[in-house]
């Protein structure tokens, strides 16, 4: 990739992969309600019009009470002619001190603008809920700009892959054990809800904040889909090429 180090042009219409990090090791998802308060704002925050207005179309999501997930399934299915989005959600994982996001952006600058309605939005309700002061994210955010179709199937099972580390620590390095592939395989596909691969498998948990048809057909369909990852885990992979990637 050429002028490394200097952040792509964020141009609509464009893919990027976006990871937005934790300060100082900050603990982003502390429990179930963290994160599906970034669920909502994901979805929340994707709309041209002010914050404030969609809170008044919401304003029973109230943060003095909890969030459930029967909230945000009501919440997003607020129609979309109620909203009009600046980015469109590909893909997204959330892991404990840090976001990737897979998105195309849909309204000139609508990446930079999701990214500061994240980082107020998300950060006041930490520090309110944590009783803390200051920044929760990092202030610079990686982002690559996907380039072609093989960058982009690398990328989705680089995101939807992430969580393994959970139950295997050292699985990038050191692979995974046969014995364990079936435990890991269920893992991601029906007990890490955090994250678009549920969705993408067809498998209904936060269907509507990803764009997940256009990208499935990408793919090459669900079943292509989930090879594509199955394949990932099962063999020692070193990236060629990390910067196809934004590296968490």
């Amino acid at each position: 990739m050429k002028n490394k180090g200097r952040r792509p042009p964020l141009v609509t219409k464009e893919i990027y992969h976006i990871v937005i990090r934790a300060v100082d090791g900050l603990k982003l998802f502390r429990d179930k309600q963290d994160y599906l308060q970034m669920i909502h704002n994901l979805f929340v925050f994707n709309d041209l019009k002010p914050v404030s207005s969609k809170f008044r179309v919401a304003r029973h999501f109230s943060l003095k009470r909890k969030l459930t997930k029967n909230d945000i399934v009501s919440l997003v299915n607020i129609r979309d002619e109620k909203r009009e989005i600046i980015v469109e959600i590909l893909a997204f994982c959330l892991m404990l001190n840090h976001v990737h996001l897979l998105v195309r952006q849909v309204k000139d600058g609508g990446i930079i603008k999701l990214m500061r309605k994240i980082g107020t939005g998300y950060g006041h309700y930490y520090n309110q809920k944590y009783k803390r002061a200051g920044h929760v994210f990092q202030g610079r955010y990686k982002i690559v700009y996907i380039t072609n179709d093989n960058q982009l199937k690398i990328v989705f099972v680089y995101i939807h892959t992430n969580p393994v580390a959970i139950i295997c620590p050292k699985w990038k390095e050191e692979g995974i054990k046969i014995k364990d592939l079936n435990k890991i395989i269920k893992f991601l596909e029906e007990e890490y809800r955090w994250s678009s691969y549920l969705d993408c498998l067809g498998n209904k948990n936060f269907p509507s904040v990803t764009a997940r048809e256009w990208l499935i057909n990408e793919m090459g369909g669900v079943k292509e889909a989930r090879r594509l990852v199955n394949d990932w885990l099962q063999v020692k992979r070193e990236l060629a090429d990390s910067e196809q990637v934004a590296i968490e």
